[in-house]
């Protein structure tokens, strides 16, 4: 059953797959909107999978396939925080391909093993593969909004003309973006 939660949530991702080739040449709000509510119903579905792969005792930690549907679920879970916070859907570009393959190649390959070892029935075990996989996601989203930045400051620095994609960024300058130092430095600078 869990096999077939997470092909529910491969469909809602195929949704922000379609997303992320159309907003390379143009942005539309409806589509936007309408893949980040499919990309929420799929998140659900994944997480239904995952907690119904863990419950009854078949889920292999060191399976491949598994690890690649914890790390799609991971990075799905931090872009919607970096979407909560900064109400943009840019990183999805990168984002929904990711996902969408990692979790393709999980709902199609699903491998049973068997372990032999007692220590890897341990609860241990599957906590340091969640932080593992926690701490990839948020690799993948720093590497993509980096990404995505430089892109557009070197648009700016070309002073050419920005496309639709720059647009759908928030701006370098953000407040957010400003660390205490640099605040106290700004500060000092006006007196």
């Amino acid at each position: 059953m869990a096999l077939l939660w997470l092909r529910f949530a491969l469909g809602c991702y195929f949704v922000g797959l379609i997303y992320a080739f159309f907003a390379l040449s143009r942005t539309s709000d409806l589509f936007s909107r309408v893949a980040l509510h499919a990309a929420s119903l799929g998140m659900v579905f994944h997480f239904v999978s995952l907690v119904e792969l863990f419950l009854s005792g078949h889920v292999v930690w060191a399976s491949v396939h598994n690890g690649e549907s914890l790390l799609a679920f991971f990075s799905m879970t931090f872009f919607m925080i970096i979407y909560a916070i900064y109400k943009t859907t840019a990183p999805g570009v990168v984002v929904f391909p990711i996902v969408f393959f990692l979790t393709f190649v999980a709902a199609v390959g699903q491998q049973p093993f068997v372990f032999t070892s007692s220590v890897s029935k341990g609860w241990l075990i599957p906590v340091h593969i969640a932080l593992i996989f926690t701490g990839y996601a948020a690799l993948l989203f720093s590497f993509v909004a980096s990404l995505l930045y430089l892109l557009q400051e070197r648009q700016l620095r070309a002073k050419r003309r920005p496309g639709t994609f720059y647009y759908s960024l928030p701006s370098l300058a953000t407040p957010t973006s400003l660390t205490r130092i640099d605040r106290a430095l700004a500060r000092g600078a006006h007196t």
